[in-house]
This record gives structure tokens, sequence and C-alpha cells, in this order.
């Protein structure tokens, strides 16, 4: 394990943790039964029946698993 040779001061301590910034995810629009769905792109999509109950998961129009 890497051990500092020095003491690192609080203003580099905090200089360096403040670089790390979360990004906001990209989202995909699409329109399913004339509602507008945003999701995360490349990601599997929960299918619903009327009352909500998850049914599958559907990527590209394809069937890939059972929810």
């Amino acid at each position: 394990m890497a051990v500092p040779k020095r003491k690192m001061s609080r203003s580099n301590t905090r200089h360096r943790r403040s670089a790390w910034k979360a990004s906001v995810p990209t989202l995909v629009k699409t329109v399913v039964d004339g509602k507008t769905v945003y999701s995360l792109p490349h990601r599997a999509r929960v299918v619903e029946d009327s009352q909500g109950t998850p049914l599958f998961l559907e990527y590209k129009g394809r069937k890939v698993a059972d929810a």
C-alpha cells in the first residue's frame, strides 16, 4: 500500500477532492404508447402491465429477461 512521504496540506486535500464531480446522466427520449419516456441509453427497459406490475425486460424491442 502506498504511504505518503509528507503530510498533505488541508488546502491541497480539499482542492484535490473538489475536482471529483458527479456528471449528469445522458437520457434518451422515446415515445411509448403515446407517453414520453426518458431512459438511460443501452439499458433494458421494464415493461409493465396496465396496473404497473413489471412483466419483463425489453431491449431494442426484444424480450431479454423475466422481471
